[in-house]
């Protein structure tokens, strides 16, 4: 019951922050309250993840936990990252969808363990991929927001309120900041999976479509990140790669967990 009222407030705390967030910038003003909401909403969720995900005999990585904690770790990227001061549009989308994932665990499901939850190598593995997928999930984000505002600067029409008075060549280079965290976490967690497969999960690496999505992903981030160093890439072939590179990502790990677990019952 703890855990249910948790998540509950936790929503309504970040839909509020976005309401709050949404109304101060259309009115020209900052509002503080949103900030201190957004922290409770991140504090509260938090607790209740913990209380969801760790258990005595294993971590529980259900599908519907694995989505309450991707949304967690993309607000606090967002957070933490700046992204919500440089770019305030990307709270506009972050915040709401946060509030629906936070409430995921309520719709129950049957538990999935991940029973090497002792080993901290295997579970600080699962930390950092899942942080990568967050600041991929927030780079996104932000290119879609980038590229409609490239587009309105060249039409000759002023940027939205709600879009920041940041430079556009300073959100392009801190958006590929985020990429290439993100690309190094990624990096991290597939080496340590091809290397140390067997010690970390009992296993040597198999093929599965987690692991196909995933260095699919890998490999679409690695041609971005050598186009941007070598030929400048930017504007829409960017987004292109980095929102397609995401959502192979996405499909690796929150899809085959959908299909396997809710879809299958597995």
């Amino acid at each position: 019951m703890e855990s249910v009222i948790l998540l509950l407030l936790a929503a309504a705390f970040y839909g509020a922050a976005a309401w709050l967030r949404h109304r101060g910038t259309h009115a020209g003003t900052k509002t503080w309250p949103s900030t201190v909401l957004f922290e409770m909403a991140l504090f509260l969720h938090a607790v209740a993840i913990w209380r969801a995900v760790v258990a005595p005999d294993g971590l529980d990585l259900s599908f519907q936990n694995a989505l309450s904690l991707v949304a967690w770790l993309t607000a606090l990227v967002a957070g933490v990252s700046g992204v919500l001061g440089k770019l305030p549009a990307v709270g506009n989308v972050i915040l709401p969808v946060a509030a629906v994932c936070a409430l995921a665990p309520l719709a129950g499901g049957s538990p999935h363990r991940f029973p090497y939850a002792g080993d901290s190598l295997a579970t600080a593995h699962i930390a950092v991929a899942l942080l990568a997928y967050a600041f991929f999930a927030v780079a996104a984000l932000q290119a879609l927001l980038l590229t409609g505002l490239e587009k309105r600067l060249h039409r000759g029409l002023a940027p939205m309120e709600d879009e920041g008075s940041v430079p556009l060549l300073t959100l392009e280079r801190f958006l590929f900041r985020l990429v290439a965290l993100g690309f190094a976490l990624l990096s991290v967690t597939l080496a340590s999976g091809l290397l140390f497969s067997e010690q970390l999960f009992g296993t040597p690496v198999t093929f599965t479509h987690k692991n196909l999505f995933s260095t699919l992903g890998w490999l679409a981030f690695a041609v971005l990140l050598f186009g941007r160093w070598r030929y400048g890439w930017r504007g829409r072939r960017a987004l292109y790669w980095i929102v397609g590179g995401t959502a192979l990502l996405v499909l690796g790990y929150l899809g085959s967990k959908f299909v396997a677990e809710v879809l299958l019952g597995r």
